[in-house]
């Protein structure tokens, strides 16, 4: 699987370039799988900002996709395996944020972690807990559900934790010198990065697609 690690989403033209590049083909070609599962664990979310998520004019889901689809992480552990080739069959998974703890947990239990290994094509375009999700940890300050088994651990499907937001105005908590104390915690190098900025992950290669500031914290 190829990742698309954002705090903010598909922000700028540098970010939409690696997206297109990541895919191998324009976006009016591609087909999209939606997933807002992380909003419904974290308290500062609401059904609007699910529905943004959803339906925004300036949402992922509407940036010009052959087709764009809902999945809701939660509903299927009820399906049997019916939503398996729908996985399988999108070009990109875009995963809106919310709590990354909740989020990891619904992944496990969903099954969709058993399904990621097959998914070599595919692109995983994350906002904020959405990107967060696949490091090792996101440290005690971001966990806001009391319900995850695992601390402030998450999927480690990357080897560097993701501080999201940083500067942003509504925040005022992300400043740089909250994200290198925050790091301080981490076990393993971690990324401070803003709403103009992307880690962009395929195999072994790493690299920032970044338009606003960004700092590696070791």
């Amino acid at each position: 699987m190829k990742l698309l690690l954002t705090s903010g989403g598909v922000t700028n033209e540098s970010i939409r370039r690696a997206l297109v590049e990541m895919l191998g083909k324009p976006i009016e070609e591609a087909t999209a799988l939606c997933i807002p599962t992380a909003q419904y664990g974290h308290p500062m979310c609401t059904p609007e900002t699910g529905r943004r998520f959803v339906a925004g004019p300036d949402s992922m889901t509407a940036l010009g996709w052959k087709s764009v689809g809902l999945l809701e992480l939660t509903a299927l552990p009820s399906m049997g395996q019916r939503w398996i080739p729908w996985v399988e069959g999108a070009d990109a998974l875009l995963v809106d944020g919310g709590e990354a703890t909740y989020l990891a947990h619904w992944i496990r239990a969903s099954g969709l972690l058993e399904v990621l290994p097959r998914l070599s094509e595919t692109v995983w375009v994350g906002v904020s807990a959405g990107s967060m999700v696949m490091t090792p940890q996101i440290g005690p300050e971001f966990v806001s559900w009391d319900g995850s088994e695992t601390g402030d651990r998450t999927l480690g499907l990357v080897d560097f934790s993701i501080f999201p937001h940083l500067d942003f105005p509504d925040f005022p908590e992300n400043t740089r010198a909250h994200a290198r104390k925050w790091a301080e915690g981490m076990d393993g190098p971690a990324y401070a990065i803003d709403d103009q900025t992307a880690i962009r992950v395929v195999g072994a290669d790493v690299s920032v697609v970044s338009e606003g500031h960004w700092e590696r914290l070791e």
